[in-house]
């Protein structure tokens, strides 16, 4: 191609990607199913895009997210998160759990220092080593028990079926997390429902009778985690609700979390460990069976302690299981060329971050061995970087090296682009997933 015609050919691709941003938003339902041009254009021209359809400033570049977490003050994730929480039936939400649902418990996690710094050490004793290390074997046999119930009437070497969202991915995360709060799976069913709504609550993509079918699932939540938190006071076990419940940090009123604190926790844990890894996992699920290759590499290296973290960390990055949270600007403020007012509502991109090509060289290639393979941000970072972020690289770990034991030559049994994925704007979770299998012998 000549210089004429590669100009021409570069200057078409930019008037495509300035219509992009003049006439698409991030609730549009073709780039809410396919972002990454539009991801693409916002990084190009329009680092610090503002959205209308959410009345957000989007932050698509990778230098902007580190600037923003390195400053929690100016950055508030307590004003962001709480802005953004059933955003236009804000009042309506919260009088409804205040009637029927124990009380309105605001996220305590999703606040800022100096309290956020109290709150964040005593959640941190849910997730010491000792405990997480204690779950790994409960965690390889629930994944083993599960396969085994997928699997059960596929003979060695036969192709099965599955979808890895309603077979796997979801029912797996709900009894880890089960495991780990102490809880029966037979509520599996309610928490899947009880996800959905908490979730979309930071969505941004619910109506008002949508809300009041949301707030009805958390107030059973709410009233559930109460009683069984009430248990815990009068009669400790091994187990994350307890160590929540009996949290102590130092001497003093604040060296224990309040009943108020310790709800909003649980919750958290309940919730956002069960939505998020169940994203992971179904993801993990799409790259086996849309990467053969990386799947015949996992295979061979299955004992690969070093190889199988590296996957972990790519899975993340490529696709992270958030896509963007919330933060608000406490004072005016610069920000990738832009000047920002004093409560402005930012959404941190990370899925676009970890999509820039000047900072991950071949951003849509999988590749275990780059070298800066840590700098993702899947997980956030600064005083706000995932609490249980050892569990869930643990937990997709360990899924990954049991399926590739047990099950082979992974496929997808319907078009990629016949992908649906869940009205939020928070993850980028697909609704279902049918792949097909080969059984091992």
């Amino acid at each position: 191609m000549d210089a004429a015609a590669q100009g021409l050919e570069d200057d078409q691709g930019l008037q495509e990607q300035k219509r992009l941003l003049e006439e698409k938003t991030l609730l549009d339902p073709v780039v809410h199913k396919q972002p990454r041009r539009f991801y693409a254009a916002m990084r190009k021209l329009d680092p610090v895009h503002y959205d209308k359809s959410i009345d957000m400033y989007l932050i698509s570049r990778w230098e902007d997210i580190q600037t923003i977490q390195r400053d929690p003050v100016t950055f508030s994730v307590n004003k962001g998160y709480h802005t953004q929480q059933a955003k236009g039936f804000a009042e309506e939400f919260q009088q409804i759990l205040r009637e029927k649902g124990g009380g309105y418990f605001p996220d305590a996690i999703m606040s800022d220092p100096p309290y956020h710094t109290r709150v964040r050490k005593l959640m941190e004793s849910a997730f010491t080593g000792h405990r997480v290390k204690e779950l790994e074997p409960r965690i390889i046999k629930v994944i083993d028990d599960l396969i085994d119930e997928i699997v059960a009437d596929v003979p060695a070497g036969e192709r099965g079926a599955m979808d890895a969202v309603t077979d796997f991915a979801q029912p797996l995360t709900i009894r880890i997390i089960c495991e780990q709060l102490g809880l029966d799976w037979s509520i599996k069913e309610k928490i899947a429902r009880w996800s959905t709504a908490v979730t979309a609550q930071i969505g941004r993509m619910q109506d008002r009778d949508e809300m009041l079918g949301h707030a009805e699932q958390i107030c059973e939540l709410q009233q559930y985690i109460i009683g069984r938190m009430r248990e815990r006071q009068a009669d400790p076990k091994e187990d994350m609700i307890s160590d929540i419940v009996h949290a102590k940090e130092g001497e003093g009123e604040d060296s224990v979390l309040t009943f108020e604190e310790a709800v909003s926790l649980v919750r958290a844990l309940l919730i956002a460990g069960n939505e998020t890894t169940a994203t992971a996992l179904a993801n993990l699920v799409f790259i086996l069976a849309t990467e053969p290759g990386i799947a015949e590499k996992l295979k061979a290296s299955v004992d690969d302690d070093r190889l199988m973290n590296r996957f972990v960390e790519e899975l993340l990055r490529i696709e992270p299981p958030v896509r963007g949270l919330s933060r608000m600007t406490t004072k005016e403020v610069q920000l990738g060329g832009k000047t920002l007012p004093e409560g402005a509502h930012l959404l941190l991109m990370y899925a676009s971050a970890n999509d820039e090509p000047e900072i991950f060289e071949n951003p849509r290639q999988f590749d275990m061995d780059r070298k800066n393979i840590m700098k993702h941000v899947s997980f956030g970072g600064g005083v706000h970087k995932c609490v249980g972020l050892a569990l869930a690289r643990m937990e997709i770990k360990v899924a990954a090296r049991q399926l590739v034991k047990r099950m082979d030559d992974f496929k997808l049994a319907i078009a990629e682009e016949d992908i649906a994925f869940l009205p939020t704007v928070a993850t980028r979770s697909m609704e279902s997933l049918p792949v097909t299998y080969r059984k091992r012998g």
